[in-house]
């Protein structure tokens, strides 16, 4: 009798998250987390940032993101932010990456892990690249979305030099993290 009751409550709470999902339609992060590693023979430089910002709309499967060049923190000296910022990203005249563009697969409504393919225009140091990049997601209980990615974002494609002097302390490409939990608005 309590497996079967128990049962009936998974069934029914399953059945609630799918119908809430299925009414909201917009989600956003307004304090998500990205961090950076470029690891070069002779230097390791991460940073991160929480000033990043992500909508989604799951009806029109579309998404834009955006983040404050100039707030990546965590550098191993001063002198290694100031060369990011001024040096190679030139924040004061290129002060936001974005990311906009299509979901290609479509979300799952069930609480389980899935993952999303989604594509777009990554515009990095003024440079507007296409990439097609996949975030593991998930649903929580109260709605929230989960989602997390991973991805190499190479330094030629956002024409982003690294001088010759320098070339073993800078990787050539750099691996990214994004992490968001976004949640319904309307």
């Amino acid at each position: 009798m309590t497996i079967h009751l128990t049962s009936k409550l998974i069934l029914l709470t399953s059945c609630l998250v799918s119908v809430s999902l299925c009414a909201q339609s917009r989600f956003r992060s307004d304090s998500g987390r990205v961090h950076f590693v470029s690891e070069a023979p002779l230097e390791l430089i991460e940073a991160e940032t929480t000033d990043f910002r992500l909508i989604v709309d799951t009806v029109d499967a579309a998404f834009a993101a955006t983040i404050a060049v100039g707030s990546f923190q965590g550098f191993n000296s001063p002198l290694q932010q100031e060369h990011f910022h001024e040096n190679y990203m030139e924040s004061e005249t290129h002060p936001k990456a974005t990311f906009v563009g299509k979901i290609l697969t479509p979300f799952a409504s069930d609480t389980q892990p899935f993952t999303l393919q989604v594509k777009g225009k990554l515009k990095i140091h003024g440079v507007e690249q296409n990439r097609i990049i996949e975030v593991k997601c998930r649903w929580t209980e109260s709605g929230s979305l989960l989602a997390e990615a991973l991805f190499i974002v190479p330094l030629e494609d956002h024409d982003i030099e690294i001088p010759r002097i320098v070339y073993r302390k800078i990787a050539e490409e750099i691996q990214v993290s994004v992490s968001a939990e976004l949640s319904p608005f309307d």
